[in-house]
């Protein structure tokens, strides 16, 4: 980073913003500028236990703040996309929790203002940011396991969860899918890309939220993805990469790993390390201070392509399961 500070701003003092704020001192340049929320109260506690310069008992505040450069959203899905828009409105980069909107159009809308502002914009798939995800996508690319021929992946939380937990809430874009399935869609699409077919089938709550839900996905080329997500139990959330030569096994936590194992027949099992401290957001964060330094717009490891197709696909599942915000 050459010593050049970014100072971030966080918008939604919530549980993932806490942790987030908790890894942003282990990037370099990074500076703790502020906090927005909707309570001054809520704000302060934040700033004070995190190290926050600045709070703010509004997120218009936040974002009107002129020591603010990059903008961390963490707020719930459904409001996602007006607080963005605000960032965007106020000249601020903005670094978006995932999913970035609850639907295709509205992301292409906030991607669009970005564009049209020339402003820095980014959906915070973490996982994809991983120094043990990356490396994955390296050997893949490299022929490491030979043409990919399927992705098997799961994400389970154990649950239950009450009916007025923001999982069930439909009017905060609840269910498993748009939290938790977009883990193994990542990284299905990350390796394959987008699929020619989609089904999925799912469980819904008395909420109209899917609570088991069972995704496969083909490719024209041969390749298939068998994926599930759930928030009433949990599963083993570890993930395998097939190919013709070999597979990759990625274990308990596959969203953000630590290592991974490489089999291939005939060969001895190799395991990549790759030990890290914090919880895993700093590599998000990190990537998008580099981008925001040297004036790129957007990042090559969750593009707007990427958002886009993902939220394309998440859309469509959604309508075929019955989910609807």
């Amino acid at each position: 980073m050459n010593g050049q500070k970014v100072r971030w701003g966080i918008l939604g003092p919530g549980g993932i913003a806490s942790t987030f704020a908790a890894d942003l001192p282990l990037v370099e340049g990074a500076e703790l500028a502020a906090v927005g929320s909707r309570s001054k109260a809520s704000a302060e506690a934040f700033a004070q236990r995190h190290g926050f310069a600045r709070a703010h008992g509004s997120y218009a505040d936040l974002a009107a703040d002129d020591g603010v450069d990059i903008v961390y959203v963490a707020t719930p899905h459904a409001f996602h996309l007006d607080a963005a828009l605000l960032c965007l409105e106020a000249g601020k980069a903005v670094l978006v929790e995932k999913p970035i909107t609850l639907d295709l159009a509205s992301a292409a809308q906030l991607i669009q203002t970005a564009r049209d502002k020339n402003i820095f914009l980014m959906e915070a798939m973490w996982m994809r940011c991983n120094p043990a995800i990356r490396k994955i996508a390296e050997l893949v690319d490299e022929g490491a396991i030979g043409w990919l021929s399927a992705v098997h992946a799961d994400f389970g939380l154990q649950g239950p969860f009450d009916a007025s937990h923001r999982l069930r809430d439909r009017e905060l874009g609840g269910g498993a899918l748009l939290d938790l399935g977009v883990y193994p869609i990542h990284l299905t699409h990350l390796l394959l890309g987008t699929p020619s077919t989609a089904h999925a089938w799912a469980h819904l709550t008395p909420e109209r939220v899917d609570e088991n839900t069972g995704v496969l996905l083909g490719y024209d080329a041969g390749a298939v993805a068998a994926l599930t997500c759930s928030i009433n139990g949990a599963s083993r959330n570890a993930a395998s990469i097939t190919g013709t030569d070999g597979r990759i096994d990625l274990p308990s936590g596959f969203f953000v790993p630590r290592s991974f194992v490489l089999n291939r027949p005939d060969r001895e099992t190799e395991t990549f390390e790759f030990p890290f401290e914090g919880s895993g957001y700093q590599f998000e964060a990190a990537e998008a201070q580099r981008c925001f330094l040297a004036g790129e717009l957007e990042s090559p490891l969750v593009s707007h392509e990427t958002t886009l197709e993902v939220m394309g696909l998440l859309d469509a599942l959604r309508e075929q399961i019955g989910v609807f915000y």
